[in-house]
């Protein structure tokens, strides 16, 4: 099976902010070119963080309010430093969180998760920025054809794991939604066939209805 890489899904041609950028070019960075972040890089083009909107906006978040009709929040003394901040290094969150190009859609979809971030910078094996990856790019794999997905179980999976019998097992495919019917030769195949379906570039669910001729394994 092949899966597709961040390589692949990542954004090439990379809007980036130097450390040295003031807070106004960066917002009208972000406003040119349609984006609610962009990585912050060193002299050698390495991501250094990821300014976004929302560390751009704890600007506006510590001034004073001279209405006094909304009360004024109580900064951590890391939000008061960004908001008191003028450039791009001042104000980004750091360190960036980065991905490599041949990791699968898998992998850096946990790191998103796990880091809580909405965008990976992707880097080479020297540390410099070759593109970025978002939540919307690894999303891309699930507009993938149905006859794509059934191809790939029929031609990989089933063929892999059944052999000559993979004539025995139908594969329906419907957005993205397998289901599996048929019969198998041994009770203990049915979840390996099941996960090895799951883990198909893709596939949103999938259904078995399959049949077993014994228990034995």
């Amino acid at each position: 099976m092949h899966h597709r890489t961040v390589g692949e899904l990542m954004t090439r041609n990379v809007v980036r902010a130097r450390r040295d950028m003031p807070f106004k070019e960066i917002v009208k960075l972000l406003g040119d070119n349609d984006v609610s972040a962009v990585p912050v890089v060193d002299e050698l083009d390495r991501p250094m963080g990821v300014v976004s909107e929302a560390d751009l906006l704890r600007k506006s978040t510590g001034q004073s309010d001279p209405s006094g009709r909304s009360p004024i929040p109580h900064l951590e003394a890391w939000e008061r430093a960004k908001a008191e901040g003028t450039r791009a290094e001042e104000l980004m969150s750091a360190p960036a969180v980065c991905a490599r190009p041949q990791w699968t859609v898998v992998e850096a979809a946990r790191l998103m998760a796990v880091q809580n971030v909405k965008r990976l910078p992707v880097v080479d094996e020297t540390d410099r920025l070759q593109g970025i990856v978002s939540r919307g790019d690894l999303l891309r794999i699930f507009l993938r054809r149905d006859d794509a997905i059934r191809d790939e179980i029929t031609g990989d999976v089933l063929r892999r794991t059944l052999g000559p019998a993979a004539s025995q097992v139908t594969v329906e495919v419907h957005e993205g939604r397998v289901t599996l019917a048929g019969t198998v030769g041994i009770k203990l195949l049915i979840p390996v066939i099941e996960r090895l379906c799951r883990s198909v570039d893709g596939v949103v669910s999938v259904s078995e209805h399959l049949a077993h001729r014994t228990d034995e394994s």
